[in-house]
This record gives structure tokens, C-alpha cells and sequence, in this order.
């Protein structure tokens, strides 16, 4: 699926966030500084009463110039058209912003997903984080906004 003009997101919205402006965590997305990378985990299902959630964080993690986001999808149980809307919108931003966006997951329904959907060369999937990522490696100092 090409990127079209619909794939552009707006601005995060105004609110309450987190360390380093990311949005708070809920239960499906939960995301964090590590090295140089922003680190957003999402777990459970990701469907249409989900998908917002994710768009979110997505969009708070490529908000500044030259984002370099890593989408954890390996504790997802289910992931829907809904939740590659976000993913495409939120890539097509990293883009713009000179940045890029990666997916790290190792299950092969997300494999057919994104190869059925004609996502799969847009989204190469990583099997596990790159080193400079991991929780240990600890939030990179913040950057001038």
C-alpha cells in the first residue's frame, strides 16, 4: 500500500504527557527514550476500539525532526487494518521529518499481514530491538524541541 495524502497524521493533540512528551502509558502502548531510538511496545489487540491508543503514541513519537521510531509488536495477540492505518500514517510523518520508522516483530500472521496488505517492503520487519534500544540502555538526553 503506497503512501497517499490520507497517511498524514495531525498534530499530537495538547494533554498530559510523559517523560520527554510521550503520552502516558495505557494498556495497549506503552513507549520510552532509549538511546537514540523512541521505543513504542504494544501489546494485546489492536483492532478499532484499540487503534487510537497506538495513533498517539505514534504521533507524539514523530513529532520532532528526525524521528528514529521502533514499533514493538511482538507481545501483540491481534493487529488489524486499523492498527496499519496508524503505522502508515505515523511513517509517512517520520519521512517528512527526515526520520524513519521500524517494526520489531518475529510472528508469522503479522509476516502474512503485512505481505497480504503490500506492506511488507514498506515495513521490513526487525526480529528483536537493535542494541542502543534495549531498557538498559537507558533515555538519551533530551533533545532541544
Amino acid at each position: 500500500m503506497p503512501s497517499t495524502p490520507d497517511d498524514r497524521t495531525a498534530d499530537p493533540p495538547e494533554g498530559p504527557t510523559g517523560e520527554w512528551g510521550l503520552p502516558p502509558a495505557n494498556p495497549y502502548v506503552h513507549s520510552r527514550v532509549s538511546g537514540p531510538f523512541t521505543v513504542i511496545e504494544v501489546s494485546g489487540e489492536i483492532d478499532m476500539a484499540s487503534a487510537g491508543s497506538l495513533t498517539e503514541h505514534l504521533a507524539a513519537a514523530t513529532a520532532r525532526p528526525g524521528p528514529d521510531v521502533l514499533v514493538d509488536l511482538r507481545p501483540v495477540a491481534f493487529f488489524d487494518c486499523s492498527g496499519l492505518r496508524a503505522l502508515c500514517r505515523a511513517d509517512t510523518r517520520a519521512k517528512e521529518r527526515g526520520g524513519r520508522l521500524r517494526l520489531v516483530f518475529d510472528q508469522p500472521r503479522l509476516h502474512r499481514l503485512l505481505r497480504a496488505s503490500g506492506l511488507l517492503r514498506r515495513f521490513p520487519p526487525l526480529a528483536e530491538l537493535p542494541p542502543g534500544s534495549r531498557p538498559e540502555s537507558g533515555p538519551a538526553p533530551h533533545p532541544d524541541p
